[in-house]
């Protein structure tokens, strides 16, 4: 029997990805806080769906979750460090698909 190399921690960062929304939030909150009306606004997700994904990247460590005494309640969601430290990568995957991915017709109205 042939033995894996595949790094478990690798597999779980690709996994956290590869989960839809989640790094268009990251991505999105790299620009600073933001409160979830803002990130619900600023993508094609339900409300459901993005606080669904939200706790999910808060129980990773990525964001954090900052609720402001106010009427009516603020809520802010921020990155954090870890979350933070994917800058750099998010970056290079957008550098690589300005010069590899190609969108048909409709695609490329969307955005």
């Amino acid at each position: 029997m042939v033995e894996s190399t595949l790094c478990p921690k690798f597999h779980k960062a690709v996994e956290l990805f590869s989960k839809r929304w989640n790094a268009l939030i990251i991505n999105q909150l790299l620009s600073g806080p933001q409160r979830f009306c803002n990130l619900n606004a600023s993508m094609p997700i339900s409300g459901r769906l993005l606080s669904e994904r939200l706790k999910e990247l808060e129980n990773e460590g990525i964001v954090t979750r900052e609720v402001y005494p106010e009427v009516p309640v603020r809520v802010e969601y921020t990155l954090t460090e870890k979350g933070l430290a994917l800058k750099n990568a998010l970056q290079e995957i957008e550098l690589w698909s300005k010069k590899w991915i190609q969108l048909d017709n409709q695609e490329s109205k969307r955005g």
